[in-house]
């Protein structure tokens, strides 16, 4: 029995099913909220209860929503035989992966539509595909190949803004950070604070019953970040050299970068999706979350309209907290860039057009820039794509996580956490345990295993750091 004493009865008292979903929130009870209060915890079920699809991108909570939000399946039809061997891929950093994803990597290189796959060095075990995979499809797309947040991004601002001015100014920075970015799932924008963007004026919102259902929630949380590892940070970027694709001078410049998805909008297409792919495309046990729908079927085109209203929604997001702090802090603009992954791309691979998927990954075409972050301590990297084929031009999407968040939580004191922060010269605001530094890969290892994939450009140094508070958690 967990310490609060949470039994069955009590999540059926609050109006939990009977199934599945009481088993998850036990054992996530047990593993993740001990130092809470009876009533807190129940509280924070009951939020989950009324509206799962805001918690399935959460960390912590997602098996309890999507435990509550998936629809029994007709076991009965023929179920879609996988290759029998493995088709072989790319690995880049192998010693830095671990065996879980290798062995996600290895079914997926399965299925009857692979064409090609290749797993990055930052790659770790996720759902379905793992995170760090890429895998290149013929005419269909994988809603689990994408995933949950789709769309996730990084967006990068460049000022010319010297060193000096942050190091002189901070309590600025700060004051202005905390007001213009908002975390935690389930979390939007109110009143006159309400965010306005173009992308709210598409047709595809009108264009299926789920969309319209997902208006008015995505037009409260536009310009916000969601939680888990998310991030919205001011830093110092250092340009190696003068870059002409750029053009910005060699030198140290203040800069913003942000990472974050589609949030309760995106989290919701992918689950309902992702149920309807499981009903239609029945696959063996072990591949089940691969389930995939042919682009030649209603249901997808469906989704691949909206994975990219999701995508265009994401971006939308991080164009609202650039702009707004951009305006805050003054300063002229050299240089924007943004690269997504957790995405589906038409594309061109020896000839022939395919589906890629880039489940945590950045797209690494030649001449392609990305941005390519380390931790909330470790240095992150403005990087240019050299078109290599053999990783399907993709790169790494960050340093990937060496211990799950749970391990990370039990391991990593907040002294550590407080003392590691201070050596780096870093602010934090928010963040849990779970998103200690210690808790990532190293990297420079992580760079040092694709040389052959990018170049950089320019290393940024992370100053001020604003991610969720603890307990809410969004991946």
């Amino acid at each position: 029995m967990n310490k609060l004493n949470i039994n069955g009865d009590d999540l059926k008292k609050i109006g939990y099913p009977e199934g599945k979903a009481i088993g998850v929130a036990i054992r996530a009870i047990e593993q993740h909220f001990r130092k809470h209060t009876r009533e807190e915890v129940l509280a924070l079920l009951a939020k989950v209860l009324a509206t799962p699809t805001d918690y399935l991108a959460d960390a912590v909570l997602s098996g309890i929503a999507t435990a509550l939000t998936e629809k029994p399946t007709d076991d009965e039809g023929p179920v879609t035989p996988l290759k029998e061997s493995t088709d072989e891929y790319a690995i880049y950093g192998a010693e830095h992966i671990e065996q879980g994803a290798l062995k996600q990597m290895e079914v997926a290189m399965k299925l009857p539509v692979t064409v090609a796959g290749a797993l990055m060095p930052d790659a770790h075990q996720g759902y379905g595909l793992p995170i760090g995979g890429v895998l290149a499809a013929d005419n269909a797309v994988i809603p689990y190949g994408v995933g949950v947040d789709i769309g996730c991004r990084m967006c990068l601002s460049i000022y010319d803004i010297p060193e000096s001015h942050y190091l002189g100014n901070e309590g600025k920075y700060k004051r202005e950070l905390i007001a213009f970015t908002k975390f935690g799932a389930g979390a939007g924008w109110q009143g006159r604070d309400k965010a306005e963007h173009e992308v709210m004026e598409k047709s595809e919102f009108n264009a299926t019953e789920l969309m319209r259902k997902l208006f008015d929630k995505a037009a409260t949380q536009l310009g916000t970040s969601g939680g888990g590892n998310h991030f919205v940070e001011w830093g110092i970027i250092e340009m190696l050299s003068d870059d002409a694709q750029l053009n910005i001078p060699k030198g140290k410049y203040v800069a913003l970068l942000s990472h974050s998805g589609s949030r309760g909008f995106g989290a919701t297409i992918a689950a309902h999706y992702t149920q309807l792919a499981k009903q239609l495309c029945k696959l063996p046990q072990e591949a089940k979350n691969l389930a995939y729908l042919s682009l030649d079927s209603a249901e997808g085109q469906e989704y691949w309209m909206g994975m990219n209203l999701a995508g265009d929604y994401a971006s939308a997001c991080h164009e609202v907290i650039h702009n707004r702090l951009t305006k805050a802090i003054g300063g002229t603009l050299l240089a924007r860039v943004e690269n997504h992954h957790n995405f589906a791309w038409k594309e061109m691979l020896n000839g022939k057009e395919v589906i890629v998927h880039r489940k945590g990954a950045t797209p690494a075409g030649k001449g392609v820039l990305g941005i390519i972050p380390g931790s909330m301590t470790a240095p992150g990297f403005l990087v240019r794509g050299k078109g290599d084929t053999t990783s399907i031009n993709s790169a790494s999407h960050g340093a990937g996580r060496q211990m799950s968040r749970t391990q990370a939580i039990k391991t990593v004191s907040r002294e550590k956490m407080r003392a590691i922060l201070k050596e780096h010269g870093v602010t934090l605001i928010g963040a849990g345990l779970d998103e200690a530094p210690m808790a990532y890969k190293d990297i420079h290892k992580v760079m040092a295993a694709q040389n052959e994939l990018v170049e950089v450009l320019a290393k940024f140094s992370p100053k001020m750091v604003r991610m969720a508070d603890d307990g809410t958690r969004e991946d």
